[in-house]
This record gives C-alpha cells, structure tokens and sequence, in this order.
C-alpha cells in the first residue's frame, strides 16, 4: 500500500507574489472564525460572507460584486480612535489580505516612528514616475499616500501598463487605519518569496507572472490551512481567571 504521506501534488510557485491571483477565500475568513472568534451571520442562500470581531467593532464584508470591491473591513469609532475601512480588489492575493488580518487581530505592538513605505524601500522599490508613492521595481504595482486636498488615504494600485484594461486588483485604506495595519499590507506588498497556487488556475498574465513547479507532499497542501489556524489559535490569550465574587459586608450590629 502506497503510504499517503509519501504522494506528491504540483504546486506553481509564482512571483510576483501581487500577481499570484486570488486564491482561497478561507484563508482569511476561516482563520477569523476559527482562531480569532469572529462570528459569522450571513445568509447561506446569498453569496456573501460578513463576519464580525468578539468586542463588536469591526466587520469584514465579502461580497463577489463585479463593481465594487470583494473584501471590505470597517471599524468602528471609539472614545479613543475615528472609524477607518479599508478595502481590496477581487484579484488581490488572501495573502496580502490575511496580512492585514492577522495584524489586526494580534495584540497591538507599541507604536513606532516607522513608515509604511520603510518595507517597500528595503526591497528596492522606486519613487513614482507620475506619483508621490513607490512602484515595484517591475513597474506593476504603485503604493501611494494621497494626503491633500483635505484627503488623506492610502492606495495600492496593481495593473499592466497604463490601460485601464490592465487594471489586476487595487485597495484603499482609509487614513485613520492604524499605521501598523498599513506596514503589515506594504511589508505583504514586498517579501520577495513566492505564492503556492493550483498551477491549472494560474492567471493569464503572460510574461509578467514568474512560476516555477514543485513537488510538494500532498498533507503539506491539504493541512496548509489547518496549521495555519492552529499557529494562530496559539498565539491567542488564555482567557483570564474570572473575577471572585464580591465580599458581602458584614451584617450591621446591633445596638441595644
């Protein structure tokens, strides 16, 4: 008998990794549910997926609407912080949005002088040639932070050539999107290592899309998911001890 562990399945490792395609939704949803506790309330009649963070604040909308963007996430407004959003394209890798995902649902790291743009510039990328933002050193994607005119908001703007046929998939965030949030997208934007895909749903990008084919174990494709929940369901608090109940204060004497 032929021992599982010992069959192999072809991967596509592609490159640029913001050119890989989208891949599999429930790398981010799962893994909110799953790890993070985010709850779900959607109808299963509809192809639209919302799920909604422990304490209440943010919500994630996936919604495959050929005219708007597919993933949005909104958080709401507190005592301490305005409301923010951002939003990705259909074609944008769960990759990069897990990225973001996964830093927003970590304990918040003490804040940091550090641009977003800091790990973009590590990989070599470019001052803009129409923008104020950095292009990839292939010229396909632009990041850029749009702060005039009243406006203040991120972009990311992936696409080939200058048509606007060429457009693969872009973001926005909204200025008062944690800044840390912000970096997790651009340093998603920037590791240089490859994306794992099916190599029979490649997309059709022709020469701009770099892939190379391994012989990968067939658990290490089909766990993939489930390690990494695992890997975040470790990183979780434990939950507190709960509180003792309140001391009853003694009974008032009595006086003669």
């Amino acid at each position: 008998m032929t021992d599982p562990a010992a069959q192999l399945v072809e991967q596509a490792l592609v490159r640029p990794r913001y050119l890989a395609g989208p891949g599999d939704p429930a790398w981010v949803t799962a893994a909110l549910h799953r790890a993070a506790g985010w709850s779900y309330g959607h109808d299963p009649l509809v192809p639209r997926v919302q799920l909604t963070s422990p304490d209440q604040l943010a919500v994630l909308h996936l919604e495959p609407d050929p005219d708007q963007p597919w993933w949005v996430v909104r958080h709401h407004r507190t005592n301490a912080n305005p409301a923010w959003s951002v939003s990705f394209g259909a074609r944008t890798p769960v990759e990069i949005i897990a990225a973001f995902t996964d830093a927003l649902t970590a304990p918040a790291p003490a804040e940091t002088a550090s641009s977003p743009y800091e790990p973009l510039l590590a990989a070599g990328w470019q001052q803009g040639r129409d923008h104020d933002g950095l292009t990839s050193p292939d010229g396909i994607a632009d990041v850029e932070h749009f702060s005039e005119a009243g406006s203040n908001s991120w972009f990311i703007d992936v696409a080939i050539g200058g048509d606007p046929e060429g457009q693969v998939w872009k973001a926005h965030l909204s200025g008062a999107t944690p800044p840390h949030l912000i970096t997790a997208v651009t340093g998603a934007l920037a590791v240089p290592a490859p994306i794992a895909r099916d190599p029979h749903r490649l997309p059709h990008l022709g020469h701009h899309l770099h892939t190379t084919t391994a012989q990968v174990p067939a658990p290490d494709v089909a766990f993939a998911l489930e390690r990494r929940i695992d890997a975040l369901t470790a990183r979780r608090p434990s939950n507190p001890p709960a509180p003792p109940p309140p001391r009853k204060s003694p009974a008032p004497r009595r006086h003669r």
